[in-house]
């Protein structure tokens, strides 16, 4: 079992979610957009049937109040009476509430906002960065890429102006207001101290509204702005800290791994936060859901330089992943050592058993695609009836029992997903193995 506000994560390494909501857990099949998608679902039948019972209880109470003093009809009403007490009301389902993020509007500048022309930054005289020619403007929505080490925070303080270029320029347009976001300044915040005494010191001239009401843009009620920061969850601590960071309404937002202490409420508030300011954004994160809904531009960082990156995300993933199996299969080549070439035969004899090896692998795929396929069309007919008016209008039990078995078809087909996946996986990791010992034995 795991807690985590990783969306891709709970995508792939979990079959099951369990939902804490109002008090009440409920379980959920399959991975987090399963979840999101189900839960969407079952809140708009709720509702559609809440709204059907609500047109159904006021029919039988306009009955009763009609004809329950008329004697001929005084024994219809009374049933009908008996009937709407022993009817429960369906309780209203809601949306989970989204925190509220909002980053203030600055006036515009001219583009650009910032100009780099062979900057160098490091630290103690070596150099991190070499040779940084680059140009951020007023609308750029730009992440780093780079594997952990390479300089991505260190390009993100030279950006910030907390270290100066070793070599180079760094040429800022005169107006220019920064915000930045790391989460290492969480511990440098007053535990002592309230939000609002906090912001406050940071913006001495606003009324004590003024800095609720900037507060209020990042989800503090008027208790929370109150609360010691010592009490503040580790989401609330990030969210004062974009309040800080933005108080003086920048051009220009530096993020940091903004969303390690967000939930995924939270996070998706910061991307609609995000898209929706004017200014230019940097952000450096390992969510790929930000990264892929925020930015237009990507800059690589390697080789103690930044360059950029033509492509997407899902290229820079599978330029990873090439470059991983590449690595993988010159370590497979300098472990094997000299041999002798096999012979045309030889090559067919082994082609041959690596085919029959793999024949099991191909049919469990097969038929583990064929359950998913026929589950899911059960699933769908099954919603498709519990979707049908009608079934409300008739007996209870038919209803139970169609959500009973649909709650069994949906725990069936995340097995069946999961049972696929594995499968999948196992089919492509034989063929890869294979791959490399062909390659291996072809270059022997």
């Amino acid at each position: 079992m795991l807690v985590s506000h990783d969306r891709g994560l709970l995508n792939r390494a979990v079959d099951e979610i369990l939902h804490l909501e109002g008090g009440t857990l409920t379980l959920y099949p399959g991975g987090y957009d399963r979840f999101e998608a189900t839960r969407r679902a079952r809140i708009a039948l709720s509702e559609k049937a809440r709204t059907k019972q609500a047109g159904e209880r006021a029919r039988i109470q306009a009955f009763v109040d009609r004809f329950r003093y008329k004697a001929t009809k005084a024994r219809q009403a009374q049933s009908r009476l008996k009937l709407l007490a022993r009817m429960e009301p369906i309780a209203e389902a809601r949306e989970e509430e989204v925190p509220t993020f909002a980053f203030p509007e600055p006036e515009a500048l001219p583009s650009p906002l910032l100009n780099l022309d062979g900057a160098a930054v490091g630290y103690d005289d070596t150099p991190v960065l070499r040779k940084l020619s680059l140009r951020i403007d007023a609308d750029d929505r730009i992440a780093l890429l780079g594997a952990n080490g390479n300089g991505k925070s260190t390009l993100m303080r030279l950006l910030a102006g907390r270290l100066n270029p070793a070599a180079g320029t760094v040429v800022r347009s005169p107006k220019l207001r920064v915000g930045y976001f790391a989460q290492h300044q969480a511990d440098e915040l007053d535990l002592g101290a309230t939000p609002v005494v906090v912001l406050g010191r940071r913006r001495p001239r606003d009324t004590d509204l003024q800095v609720r009401q900037h507060l209020g843009r990042f989800g503090f009620s008027q208790a929370r702005a109150d609360t010691t920061i010592a009490n503040l969850s580790g989401g609330e601590k990030a969210r004062l800290l974009f309040a800080l960071m933005s108080a003086e309404a920048p051009h220009l937002l530096l993020l940091d791994e903004p969303t390690n202490h967000l939930d995924l409420a939270a996070r998706e508030a910061l991307v609609q936060a995000i898209n929706t300011f004017s200014g230019g954004v940097v952000v450096v994160s390992h969510d790929p859901h930000l990264i892929s809904l925020t930015a237009d531009r990507l800059w690589l960082i390697e080789g103690g330089t930044v360059v950029p990156f033509d492509g997407d995300l899902d290229d820079y993933r599978s330029l990873v992943l090439e470059r991983g199996r590449a690595e993988s299969a010159i370590r497979s080549k300098a472990s094997a050592g000299e041999g002798r070439r096999p012979g045309r035969q030889e090559q067919r004899r082994l082609a041959g058993e690596r085919r029959l090896a793999l024949a099991p692998l191909k049919q469990c795929l097969a038929a583990a695609e064929a359950a998913v396929e026929r589950l899911h069309a059960e699933q769908s007919r099954l919603t498709s009836l519990i979707a049908d008016p009608a079934l409300y209008a008739g007996d209870a039990s038919a209803l139970v029992a169609l959500r009973k078995q649909l709650a069994q078809v949906e725990k069936d087909v995340a097995q069946a997903e999961a049972a696929w996946i594995a499968a999948h996986e196992a089919w492509e990791d034989a063929q890869s193995a294979m791959a490399t010992e062909t390659e291996t034995a072809s270059s022997r």
